[in-house]
């Protein structure tokens, strides 16, 4: 069954936040399909600016939504990784 996860970046440095992300990401379950990445705004854009370039092979696009706080991954499927 598909499910979401989360990645609070909060309070780390650009530098060390991309170490967690790229780290999360390699162990992420088979059946995670969103990563939902809280990176905050409201101290600077650093960390949502990171996050926004982050490049991965398993991030097949991302959401910008309403809450600037947050970044979401659409993770690729198995059945989608031929793209």
């Amino acid at each position: 069954m598909p499910y979401s996860i989360e990645i609070d970046l909060h309070g780390y440095t650009v530098e060390s936040a991309g170490k967690v992300l790229t780290q999360r990401l390699k162990q992420l379950p088979n059946d995670v399909r969103e990563v939902t990445v809280l990176h905050g705004f409201h101290g600077g854009t650093a960390l949502r600016d990171m996050v926004r370039r982050y490049k991965n092979p398993k991030i097949e696009r991302k959401i910008l939504g309403l809450n600037q706080g947050e970044t979401i991954f659409v993770i690729v499927s198995y059945n989608n990784k031929e793209r």
